[in-house]
């Protein structure tokens, strides 16, 4: 777990070791542990070490393999790297380290960048090919590490944060306005540019491949999720006793590391499963839950709280437990930094996740996550009813589409932006990136409700999971933290998608027939049925307490709507509503102005539109002045 910068001049001029450095410092969080550089004609590469796999010298980056042939700077972690070890020792590869980077340098030297494909983990890579003078660029299957890069014709520049491309004296910072459209679409983006004009996000399961001889940035695809094939003849008995097996092997796997691992616990089903395992490799393991101060807090909000189960999870398995407090007063403090270290503005209300890899970064360097349960076994049964009734695949774009615009609907946007910002976006691409989401997998298709449900897993996999991945990263490192997702192993998601829907929602097709269309609050009536995740739900009742196997589904979020309309009132009118508001060169002042007192005044919960004006307010202030 690292950050990694590189920079190819194709024009073949050389780039100094003192730049790079400054570059690299930018990112210097992410690894507090040791640095390196290899700076050669004209490719130049630098490595921020988080020390986990082989703590010694030996695991320094950049690292080069023994033919010479390959030098490479690498984020992340393969967990089947002593497999792969195995392998290339019998083909004659000899090894120097323990560590899973120098696994990578040998299996290049062997196999090409068709290595990339083989690994099972999270990384982004830079590689470098000494004989053909070739850059490659590599993200892993799920988008767990991120990895971003500017190319202007002339030079590429890449790294594991944009800070550091900020830093190269040619980049100059310029607002991508048709990246603020989308993210105040959906809160989050869909398409692969960012925040910055000109830089690119490289997709998960990507390697781009970029010479002196070529013209441009070559990408190519070599995986992708696909619930479009599931296998029918499985039993339910079948899928739980797989799913057990394979979640076990996964979480096992990912407890390798050379320094203390721990685990978070939010009181759920997913953290405490993973707990229920990792705790039988570590004794006391330690794990770290977040609780919010809910003394004037009401409503359904009261509710958000997961202290108390967590403490029953941590007492169950005798872990050494630890929990982070947050009162509402800890948004104005943390706010600047969370969006200093997000830079890509993604998702919702993450704060909380910087303070609780804040406090687990004090008692352990691997921090495991429960990311993406809910999206491969159906945890959102809420959502899928949106799409269930479908005729047609307009029919469902139509409807999903409708349901995504999480902040700003496009009827609204001629309200939301100023005048010249209007005239400079196209009203019609969010829904047009919204549906390449889907048109891009071949695959997929629009017949049956069970196709609907399969066709959103997907989408939510490719979006709403890598935008939560992204910002859990750049918030652990923030505290060289490395955060690890036991549901994101290659084997258990490739059968979790093989799972037909039937298993994981096995009451759906019933429950949908019997809620009355004309029904007052049906959304409300949709949003509490807590059907969802069955095969992982018998899957883990042997290893947790059933009152938490059957605990209703809670997202990780603060109390919000209430903390809005009490203690940070004052915060909000002073960072949104006063003259010195820097994005009100771009969103609407009295848009602003409508939309905060809707929320004072309890009209209307805006709490995730007002959290995205917070953050893009303070984004101005941090990169554009």
């Amino acid at each position: 777990m690292c950050g990694i910068v590189g920079v190819f001049n194709l024009t073949g001029e050389s780039f100094s070791l003192n730049n790079l450095k400054k570059m690299a410092e930018t990112i210097a969080h992410r690894g507090p542990d040791g640095e390196g550089y290899y700076v050669r004609d004209n490719i130049a590469l630098a490595h921020k070490r988080l020390a986990i796999l082989d703590t010694s010298d030996k695991g320094s980056q950049p690292m080069i393999s023994h033919n010479k042939e390959w030098v490479i700077v690498f984020n992340g972690c393969i967990y089947n790297y002593l497999e792969l070890k195995q392998e290339l020792r019998s083909l004659g590869h000899t090894f120097h380290s323990t560590t899973d980077t120098e696994v990578i340098t040998e299996g290049l030297a062997e196999y090409g960048v068709s290595f990339f494909e083989r690994l099972n983990g999270m990384f982004a890579i830079g590689a470098w090919n000494t004989e053909t003078k070739t850059l490659y660029l590599s993200r892993d299957r799920f988008g767990v590490k991120p990895l971003y890069y500017w190319f202007n014709g002339k030079t590429i520049v890449f790294s594991s944060e944009i800070k550091a491309i900020i830093a190269h004296p040619s980049f100059q910072v310029r607002l991508n306005k048709k990246s603020l459209n989308e993210y105040f679409t959906f809160q989050n983006l869909f398409s692969y540019r960012t925040f910055f004009e000109g830089v690119t996000l490289l997709p998960q399961a990507n390697t781009v491949t970029i010479s002196a001889k070529s013209d441009g940035v070559y990408h190519h695809s070599w995986w992708d999720y696909d619930f479009s094939q599931p296998d029918e003849s499985m039993t339910f008995q079948d899928a739980v006793d797989e799913t057990q097996r394979l979640f076990h092997q996964a979480v096992t796997r990912q407890m390798i590391a050379d320094v203390p691992v721990g685990s978070y616990l939010s009181g759920g089903m997913d953290s405490g499963s993973i707990v229920a395992v990792a705790s039988q490799h570590v004794d006391r393991l330690s794990t770290f839950t977040c609780g919010f101060d809910m003394s004037e807090v009401t409503g359904v909000e009261a509710n958000y709280d997961e202290r108390r189960d967590a403490e029953l999870i941590a007492n169950h398995f005798k872990t050494e437990h630890f929990e982070q407090v947050i009162n509402a007063g800890d948004l104005s403090w943390s706010l600047p930094k969370v969006v200093n270290h997000l830079e890509d503005l993604r998702v919702g209300m993450s704060y909380p996740n910087y303070y609780i890899s804040r406090l687990a970064s004090k008692f352990v360097k691997v921090c495991l996550q429960g990311t993406g349960g809910d999206e491969l076994f159906g945890g959102y049964p809420w959502r899928y009813y949106k799409v269930f009734d479908s005729l047609s695949q307009q029919q469902f774009f139509d409807q999903y589409y409708s349901f995504w615009q999480r902040l700003v609907p496009d009827a609204d946007k001629g309200q939301l932006f100023v005048k010249d910002m209007y005239q400079h976006i196209d009203i019609e691409e969010p829904r047009q990136i919204f549906e390449r989401v889907f048109t891009f997998n071949k695959k997929l298709k629009y017949d049956t409700p069970q196709d609907h449900i399969q066709n959103s897993l997907y989408f939510e996999s490719k979006t709403f999971l890598h935008g939560l991945l992204l910002v859990g990263d750049k918030l652990a490192m923030a505290n060289g933290l490395e955060e690890r997702f036991p549901f994101l192993d290659n084997d258990l998601v490739n059968f979790a998608q093989k799972i037909p829907v039937k298993h994981k929602l096995g009451n759906l097709t019933a429950e949908i027939k019997k809620l009355d269309e004309n029904i007052i609050n049906k959304k409300k009536a949709y949003s509490q049925y807590s059907d969802g995740k069955n095969v992982l739900r018998k899957a883990m009742s042997g290893y947790i307490p059933e009152q938490i196997i059957n605990r209703q589904k809670q997202g990780f979020s603060a109390p919000d709507e209430s903390w809005y309309r009490g203690e940070n009132a004052n915060y909000i009118k002073k960072l949104l509503l006063e003259e010195h508001t820097i994005s009100t060169d771009y969103i609407s002042r009295d848009y602003i102005n409508k939309i905060v007192h809707e929320h004072l005044d309890k009209k209307i919960n805006h709490r995730l539109l007002i959290w995205s004006f917070m953050n893009f307010e303070h984004w101005c202030r941090r990169f554009l002045f």
